[in-house]
């Protein structure tokens, strides 16, 4: 089963999947927990051109740059985990592009969607968890934590349409997209997204 996690900066994605990859390896053999951009030699290069705050990239060379990552996550890390079988959990995945070029930075919706779909060799989630969280609360966390990359240092308008974007996504494909109020502790989203999980892991066989 593939699982993607997406939503805007500090939702809180990282310390869910970790908290579910314990979890799920009590019940699921094979767990693989991977992120974009990264995953890979050349995902992890081309995450630090990604994050750096003092690099500026056209949102159609974000784009495709992020695209040239994915096609190699795809092929080196996801496709051959899914054909052994693992339970496959990615920190963010193509909708994280359709949310942040598209509906953050004004691209073409289903341009980008065909983009993705040659990325990844059409390879879509079984189940994405948008985390969902205010802009207001995205940014005081990544105030909190401090070091913003460049995307963190973007202003509450980019983060709302983001957002927004998102739930547009999660309309758009109901069939995959859960919901899950972000803004809540820890322990009681960790608990949710499992009990999420096991319902679609039991469908799933």
């Amino acid at each position: 089963m593939f699982i993607t996690f997406e939503g805007i900066e500090a939702a809180g994605k990282s310390t869910l999947i970790s908290g579910l990859d314990d979890d799920l390896r009590l019940s699921v053999r094979n767990v693989l927990v991977t992120r974009e951009p990264g995953g890979t030699v050349l995902g992890n290069h081309i995450r630090q051109i990604w994050i750096d705050p003092a690099t500026v990239i056209d949102p159609l060379a974000e784009a495709l740059l992020i695209s040239s990552a994915r096609a190699q996550h795809v092929a080196e890390v996801i496709s051959p985990a899914l054909r052994r079988g693992d339970t496959v959990l990615c920190d963010r995945y193509f909708d994280a592009t359709i949310a942040y070029q598209g509906y953050g930075r004004g691209l073409d919706i289903e341009m980008l969607l065909e983009l993705s779909m040659m990325a990844t060799s059409r390879i879509t989630p079984d189940l994405t968890v948008l985390l969902d969280i205010p802009a207001a609360l995205s940014m005081e966390r990544v105030r909190a934590r401090g070091d913003a990359d460049r995307f963190e240092r973007e202003g509450a308008e980019f983060h709302d349409r983001v957002r927004a974007g998102y739930h547009q996504l999660a309309a758009r494909f109901q069939h995959r997209y859960v919901v899950v109020d972000a803004s809540r502790p820890a322990a009681v989203i960790r608990a949710e997204a499992l009990a999420l999980i096991a319902e679609r892991l039991a469908a799933h066989r």
